[in-house]
This record gives C-alpha cells, sequence and structure tokens, in this order.
C-alpha cells in the first residue's frame, strides 16, 4: 500500500491524549491521574499514548498484562506502572526487576509473586485487589481479610511492598445505579481491613473514567482513566465527548475506490439487503471487516464524504463497503471519513458504536487489519 495515499488510515492525534490527560487531571484533583493503555491503547497505540499521557502530567500508566507493561519499559518508561491480570505460573522475574506494581487478586496470586521476588532477592511492588461487587477479579470479601494477612507477612519478610489497595466499578456509567454507592461502601470496609491489618499503601483507587466524571466520592488517591483519555464519552446518555471537554483522539479514514451511477431497483453488496430507491451514486470503500468495520453497521453507520453524511448500503464485506451518495459529485480517490472528532456533519465513534449496538471501546479497538496508523501531535 503506498505510504502517501493510503486505502485506509487511522490517525491518531497525540496533542488531543494530551489535552483529555489535562482535562482529567482538573477534574480529578486532588487524586492523581492514572491513563489506562492496554490493548495498544485502545488500538491508538500503547507506547505513543503513554509518552503523550506522562507528558500531560499523568502519574500512573495502567495496562492489563504482563507483554504490555514490560513493552513500556523496554520502551523507556520509569514512571509508576500497574498491571492487574495474570494466570497461574506467570513469569514474574522481569516484572519484579522493573518495578512495575503488580496486583494480587488472591492468595495464590500473592504466593506466586513473593516467591519469585524471594528467588529474586528482590522486593516486589505489590497492589491488592477487592472484589466489591463486579464479580470478575479481586479477592471475594469473604477472602479478603486471609490476602491482607498474607499480605501484611510477605511485606514483613521483606519480599514484598504493599503500594495499592484498590477495586473495580461495575456500573458506574449508570451513576444512580444503586450498586454504585454499595461497592464504594464496601471499599471503605476493605480499606478498614488493611488498615487494622497495619497495611498503609501510598495509593487507594476505584474509579474508573465515569467515575472520574460524574463521582467525586470515588475519587480518592488515583483515578483510573482509560475510554476518556482517547477523548470519547463513557456516558454517552447523559453528555457527549465535547460536552464533557475530551477531544477523539482517533480518526479512520480511507479513500473511494469506485464511484458508479445506478438505476432505481439496483440490489448492492451481498444478499441485496439493500435496494436502490431512485437513480444514485454509489461509492466503494477498501475497508470491511478484516479491518474492523463490523458487519453489523451495515445499512445504519453513516461516513463523511464531501463533508456530508452518507449512510452504508448494504452488507459490510471483508474488504469493502458501499456507500449510497445520492447526487453528491463524487470520483475515485475522494477522502471519506469513518469516525473520527465529529464536529459539523462527521460522525464519531459513538454515532458508529449506537449503529452497532455496541459501545465506543469495542468500535476503537476493533481498527485492524490493513489501514496504516499514523500519529500527529507534539508526541508523533
Amino acid at each position: 500500500m503506498s505510504q502517501d495515499q493510503p486505502r485506509g488510515e487511522i490517525v491518531i492525534d497525540l496533542d488531543a491524549i494530551r489535552h483529555n490527560v489535562r482535562r482529567l487531571r482538573e477534574i480529578a484533583a486532588p487524586a492523581a491521574v492514572l491513563a489506562v493503555v492496554k490493548a495498544d491503547g485502545y488500538g491508538h497505540g500503547m507506547v505513543p499514548v503513554a509518552r503523550a499521557a506522562r507528558a500531560a502530567g499523568a502519574e500512573w500508566i495502567g495496562v492489563a498484562v504482563l507483554e504490555e507493561a514490560l513493552a513500556l519499559r523496554a520502551t523507556g518508561d520509569r514512571g509508576p506502572l500497574l498491571c492487574w491480570l495474570a494466570t497461574p505460573g506467570e513469569p514474574y522475574d522481569a516484572a519484579i526487576e522493573a518495578a512495575v506494581d503488580l496486583t494480587a487478586s488472591s492468595v495464590w496470586q500473592l504466593a506466586e509473586i513473593a516467591a519469585t521476588a524471594e528467588r529474586l532477592g528482590a522486593r516486589a511492588r505489590l497492589q491488592l485487589k477487592v472484589d466489591t461487587g463486579l464479580s470478575r477479579n479481586g479477592a471475594p470479601l469473604e477472602e479478603w481479610p486471609e490476602l491482607v494477612t498474607q499480605a501484611v507477612r510477605a511485606q514483613a519478610t521483606g519480599v514484598v511492598t504493599v503500594t495499592g489497595v484498590w477495586s473495580h466499578l461495575a456500573c458506574a456509567d449508570e451513576p444512580d445505579h444503586p450498586s454504585v454507592k454499595v461497592q464504594e461502601a464496601a471499599f471503605v470496609e476493605a480499606l478498614a481491613v488493611a488498615e487494622a491489618a497495619g497495611l498503609e499503601p501510598e495509593v487507594r483507587h476505584l474509579a474508573n473514567s465515569p467515575a472520574t466524571l460524574t463521582r467525586p466520592s470515588s475519587h480518592l488517591d488515583v483515578v483510573r482513566c482509560g475510554l476518556a483519555v482517547y477523548g470519547l464519552t463513557p456516558v454517552p446518555q447523559l453528555s457527549s465527548a465535547a460536552e464533557l471537554g475530551l477531544r477523539p483522539a482517533m480518526s479512520v479514514q480511507s479513500r473511494l475506490a469506485a464511484v458508479k451511477r445506478v438505476p432505481p431497483g439496483s440490489g448492492v453488496s451481498y444478499g441485496h439487503s439493500y435496494v436502490t430507491e431512485r437513480e444514485t451514486t454509489l461509492g466503494l470503500v477498501p475497508l470491511g471487516y478484516a479491518d474492523g468495520v463490523p458487519r453489523h453497521v451495515s445499512n445504519r453507520a453513516e461516513v463523511s464524504v464531501a463533508g456530508r453524511r452518507h449512510r452504508i448500503a448494504g452488507r459490510v464485506c471483508m474488504d469493502q463497503f458501499v456507500v449510497d451518495l445520492g447526487d453528491t459529485d463524487a470520483r475515485p480517490g475522494d477522502p471519506v471519513e469513518l469516525f473520527g472528532a465529529g464536529g459539523g456533519d462527521r460522525p464519531t465513534a459513538q454515532d458508529w458504536a449506537e449503529a452497532a449496538g455496541t459501545i465506543s471501546y469495542e468500535i476503537v479497538t476493533g481498527v485492524r487489519g490493513r489501514a496504516i496508523r499514523r500519529w500527529v501531535g507534539a508526541d508523533a
């Protein structure tokens, strides 16, 4: 594919990342901001996003798995870095040596981390996670006292330093959901158990992006922001990204591969789920579900061509989809924006999420395949 004239391009505005982190710091202050860059920075590029977030004042970076943490360390990131997802038998050696904050959600996990640190003759940085109601990762409340007890013992022997205690909210995108208040109360109780056992963690954290934006009582010492760092609203039913002061960082762009005029009654794409009602112009966009364009947006999502929105006509194919351009004057090579920063007649990732019946997280993390990724801005 030509780098100068790509068929598909994912443009990441790192200045927008900086802006969003600064905005989140304003909202969360005096709490610190942890920028979540797992899953290759939600599709935006883990390393450049982490650098931009650090430059904008994010004190912490968060990733899901060890490989992500070690990749960041390998590229020079030396700041506080939290990792939280592991399976039995994970090789913790390099992460301990690189001063990555590891998470123990169970006694067995704590034992594995402590054993590795002891073998290395090192002290592991360790955070403890409690399940306050998400029923996912984290120690159940009934097992929490034992995990705390074992962590105190491990700290006393010098193999770990307990740097944090945290949990994760299930329904923070619905601020009035009763579970949010219940989880906050459960976390307060879990902290009391840890403090009574003698733990004095550096940080306590509970809030994710939606809680950061809507529930100040959950901010504590650190807020963990994922989606909001990328300029997308985690509470679309309440506020748009613009209303929250956020700037979407990703724009997915292409060019028309073909343009043709067709008569009324023309079936379009597989299955002829779309049939033209009148004479119209069709434009072919050379991206498909192999590139992360969800098949679920067939006949529903809109793209921007020549400054106007046009709906996808027919089913999205593996490599391409068709757009009904009406009477728009278009030629092969004309630019197409699938989604981006919005404004005017330009769709956003949230628009596409609604068209696909999903969430914007899935839209931006799903972009892949043959599109070229390009970063712009001060950190590019």
